[in-house]
């Protein structure tokens, strides 16, 4: 990309001097008089054939400018416009408002109302800011409003936003951008980002309750194991007759103590396994084996699958219907994907379009797609496959639906399971010494009174 030096004069008319990045020379003066500076010289200095991979914004904030700038600061007589109280109570505001994926819906969906009344893009995201209460969301809202006035598509500022805007949010809007269908692309987005916030709330709602039950009794019984059992076996030591806790209270007991000498030598352990496994996984053939397991995996292998098959037979119907032929969707739908298994599937599949083959081919070979699901696209094939690939995607929401209502059902079994378990280990070690003390017969055979 070109690199320019500019000189500039700011509202406080102090004159500027920096180098930046930038696709034109137009497009930088844009930029420029966008964030209230006046270009006074515009000259490209060099080229860079690479982009850094970095999050930045189109437009050069002031402050950021003035850090940066390298020469002398020049007061043209006027005196420095100081922040008015309102201005320094948003700015205070802005500071603290976190970007919710409620935002990132609600923007969508009213971007998605604007365009079906015929708003162009500019327009759209013009009316949107004004009506933006999150004026850190605003702020985010304004750069990319620049990128599209500099000759930008939208989803390349989002790239720079990849912290707030989901991935596969920002290749859907990349999808409809590039086909033509920007309109379609957010009414999916809309429907992707519902769907993953309720399927979240459900999951949570099922997993935090049992996973606070679950640490709740582990800290009982360890806490029950280190300062109630010592106390109880003081009494028994005191009591005499020979009573005593039970083997498996005793044996935890030993297992804590050793735990609290050795500590360091479990916790290398763990951070031995950690770094390796996670170190395997970075390399690309851990990656794509892990990838691979995440759609194998038992519970939630088929439901991950699903969801990212469906994601992109969706994008390439969308190519598709706008007159793109099936290498080309191909092409433009993969990003809509993060799996490496997926993605190695499609450019199989575009390798095989290349040499005259079945790009269905890599689908069926791999395994992973349902026979239903392959024969639909065949038929498709043979027939209308925009029309069967609307039919497939009923029929995968279905699908899908199903898969994640079976999981509903199993993981409160699963958590149940585990909390169920360590209560029951609670019990046995901690609960029944405690009875023993309270309700055995072991203190009238210490005063000799037992039966002789």
């Amino acid at each position: 990309m070109p690199e320019y030096v500019y000189r500039a004069v700011t509202k406080q008319g102090q004159i500027v001097r920096n180098k930046v990045e930038a696709t034109s020379k137009n497009n930088l003066i844009n930029r420029l008089k966008h964030n209230d500076l006046l270009p006074i010289e515009v000259i490209q200095v060099s080229y860079k054939s690479t982009k850094a991979k970095v999050n930045k914004r189109n437009v050069i904030d002031i402050d950021d400018i003035m850090k940066t700038a390298n020469s002398a600061s020049v007061f043209q007589g006027r005196t420095s416009t100081k922040p008015s109280m309102k201005e320094k109570v948003n700015l205070v505001l802005s500071a603290g408002q976190k970007i919710t994926t409620r935002d990132i819906i609600i923007f969508t969906q009213n971007f998605y109302l604007l365009k079906k009344a015929n708003f162009n893009n500019i327009h759209a995201l013009s009316t949107l800011i004004n009506s933006t209460e999150n004026l850190s969301f605003k702020g985010v809202l304004e750069d990319i409003l620049a990128g599209v006035e500099a000759g930008e598509y939208m989803y390349t500022t989002m790239e720079y936003y990849s912290n707030i805007f989901p991935y596969i949010y920002i290749n859907m809007i990349r999808v409809g951008e590039l086909s033509g269908s920007l309109t379609t692309s957010l009414s999916q987005a809309v429907k992707y980002l519902d769907d993953t916030s309720k399927r979240n709330k459900r999951i949570k709602s099922i997993l935090i309750p049992n996973i606070a039950q679950f640490v709740a009794i582990f800290i009982l019984l360890i806490v029950g194991t280190l300062f109630v059992l010592p106390q109880i076996e003081k009494v028994f030591a005191e009591m005499g007759g020979g009573a005593k806790l039970p083997n498996i209270t005793l044996a935890f007991m030993d297992f804590l103590d050793l735990v609290g000498i050795y500590w360091y030598i479990p916790v290398g352990i763990i951070a031995i396994i950690i770094t390796i496994v996670v170190g395997y996984i970075n390399t690309p053939k851990g990656k794509y084996n892990w990838h691979y397991f995440k759609y194998k995996a038992p519970i939630f292998g088929r439901l991950i699958f699903a969801i990212d098959f469906s994601r992109l037979m969706r994008a390439m119907l969308l190519n598709l219907q706008n007159g793109m032929r099936i290498q080309e969707s191909l092409e433009v739908s993969k990003t809509v994907v993060k799996n490496y298994v997926m993605l190695s599937i499609v450019e199989t599949s575009i390798n095989n379009l290349l040499m005259g083959g079945s790009w269905l081919e890599p689908f069926e070979k791999s395994g992973l797609c349902s026979a239903m699901e392959m024969e639909m696209l065949k038929i498709g094939m043979q027939t209308d496959i925009t029309e069967m690939m609307e039919k497939l995607l009923d029929y995968m929401d279905i699908d899908i639906q199903n898969s994640l209502d079976k999981i509903m059902k199993v993981l409160p079994e699963i958590s149940y399971l585990f909390v169920g378990i360590l209560l029951i280990f609670l019990v046995v070690v901690v609960l029944v010494p405690c009875i023993q003390l309270y309700m055995g017969d072991w203190l009238i055979d210490a005063m000799g009174y037992g039966a002789k």
